[in-house]
């Protein structure tokens, strides 16, 4: 079980820890989002760097809600790092979408991460950051994809303003591309491996992304020290093509 602060509900993770890279030892970070996919990827290589990792998914944290952010930060107290990878997507043209989806989407990826800072921000020391997940859809254009192009797009802006407004404290995000998770279960079996043949063979990695390659990057931006205001593309150069 991960290492845990004993101020709030966490999620049990079984996150087995190597006595190697221990670049996070004696910090705190906080990960946000579900217990599945990329975020237990992050927990893992966290407590693997030697952190105490809080993990706070929906029943400890609503980010669309700035009161369930302050609560959450007044239980905590302190953390080191900050990592948040909720997401709420909102796919569909320009036919199809409903407003509620689009306001969704923009509300847990690029209003809740301004909330995150200023309520987490005054609990951090001076090398403390934050890591939010931002998308390659930001940076190439998809049918289907307004909505989740333009979140992303607007959370690269976003970062890119707080790593200013909160220096010394680094802002950053990783954005993914195509990566193997629950996110595209919806698609159903045959539907998601017709996807996912396609962009393996013409992304120039030649293979669809795994949440350990999410989890590798953001581990990199939280211990970069003279990184901020950066967006990391880890999206086997799926813009390029």
């Amino acid at each position: 079980m991960c290492r845990t602060v004993s101020t709030v509900a966490l999620t049990p993770m079984n996150c087995p820890r190597r006595e190697t890279d221990m670049a996070l030892e004696n910090r705190t970070v906080l990960v946000i989002g579900r217990s599945s996919g990329i975020a237990h990827a992050v927990v893992e290589v966290a407590t693997k760097a030697g952190a105490t990792v809080v993990v706070a998914g929906r029943d400890e944290v609503d980010v669309t809600d700035e009161a369930s952010i302050a609560a959450l930060a007044a239980r905590l107290g302190h953390v080191d790092h900050v990592v948040s990878t909720a997401s709420a997507r909102a796919r569909g043209t320009v036919e199809t979408l409903t407003r509620e989806a689009v306001l969704a989407s923009f509300g847990v990826k690029a209003i809740a991460p301004i909330f995150l800072a200023r309520h987490f921000a005054p609990l951090m020391p001076a090398d403390g950051s934050f890591v939010f997940l931002s998308g390659a859809s930001a940076r190439k254009v998809m049918p289907g994809m307004l909505a989740v192009g333009g979140t992303n797009a607007a959370l690269d802006a976003i970062v890119r303003g707080l790593a200013v407004e909160l220096a010394p404290i680094r802002v950053n995000a990783v954005s993914p591309g195509t990566i193997d998770t629950g996110a595209y279960d919806a698609l159903g079996p045959e539907a998601k491996a017709t996807l996912f043949a396609t962009r393996s063979a013409t992304n120039p990695a030649r293979r669809i992304g795994a949440p350990e390659d999410i989890a590798r990057a953001v581990l990199f931006a939280l211990d970069a020290t003279f990184m901020t205001g950066a967006s990391l593309g880890i999206d086997g150069g799926e813009p390029l093509v």
